[in-house]
């Protein structure tokens, strides 16, 4: 298949962990922000922000496609599906300076019930001054505009018992700070003409990052005196919409830790699942 080139491909990028940005996530997000700048599980996303001239764009918001990642030019939906992580003994701390490695792992192309899929996975190492923090893999998946943008799905069963909720309604407001925040230009956020019209959505589509912030939080708030997550990973299973109503629910089981979003219809949107340490 075409792109099996890019299998391989490195980069390095630096930055640093801004207290600004750790602050607007806390405002974002409701919560206080870490009294001693340790950035909290998944706050990572802000970093290594990818910002282009207008003439750089393309149609969707994002980088034009090229560079790094390959082309994929005639698929125009892309989501990140999914993602796993390891977290390292050495969490960053504002005012770090901090470093990523980016390896393109594989090209795949798959056929499912949407038509045409192809899935892109990449490594990331980033590491500060105490040493590795965490290694990453993204799943990032491009699929053409045939069909429907969302398909009908079974609500899933009760929660179990012993499990705890939340709910809350993302809002315009919500999504377009997290979006400013990573440095997300891409338009199924914030731009509801673009999305309803041209990607076929019914509303702003929530960030899957930021369903999966909300969750390893929600998991965070329940964790036993001392714990913390040594792994996480994260699978988008369908787009949830702002403005309408998006539960939380949580389920600690030993070491294992595991939670899901849930729409208004009561179908999943975004599972993680959770090594404590």
């Amino acid at each position: 298949m075409p792109y099996q080139e890019y299998v391989g491909r490195s980069e390095t990028r630096e930055d640093r962990v801004d207290p600004r940005l750790i602050a607007g996530m806390a405002a974002t997000l409701g919560r206080a922000a870490p009294a001693d700048g340790t950035l909290p599980p998944l706050w990572h996303w802000m970093l290594f922000q990818d910002w282009r001239p207008p003439q750089e764009l393309g149609p969707d918001g994002h980088p034009r496609r090229g560079g790094f990642l390959p082309p994929v030019h005639d698929l125009p939906r892309r989501m990140w599906a999914g993602g796993r992580l390891e977290f390292g003994a050495a969490p960053l701390r504002a005012e770090d300076r901090v470093r990523r490695i980016s390896t393109i792992l594989k090209v795949e192309e798959k056929t499912g019930g949407s038509g045409r899929l192809v899935f892109v996975t990449v490594r990331h190492e980033i590491s500060g001054p105490r040493g590795l923090a965490l290694t990453e893999e993204q799943d990032i998946v491009y699929r053409g505009t045939e069909g429907a943008a969302v398909r009908p799905a079974e609500p899933a069963p009760p929660p179990p018992p012993g499990a705890f909720t939340a709910s809350l309604v993302p809002d315009a407001v919500l999504l377009f700070r997290y979006s400013a925040l990573t440095g997300n230009g891409h338009r199924i956020h914030y731009d509801h003409p673009y999305v309803t019209r041209v990607e076929g959505y019914p509303g702003l589509v929530v960030h899957g990052p930021l369903q999966a912030t909300l969750l390893a939080h929600h998991l965070l708030d329940r964790l036993p005196a001392g714990a913390r997550l040594a792994a996480l990973s994260f699978r988008g299973r369908r787009p949830c919409f702002a403005d309408r109503r998006l539960d939380l629910v949580g389920l600690l089981e030993g070491t294992t830790a595991r939670a899901e979003t849930r729409d208004e219809t009561g179908a999943t949107c975004m599972q993680v699942e959770a090594r404590l340490a």
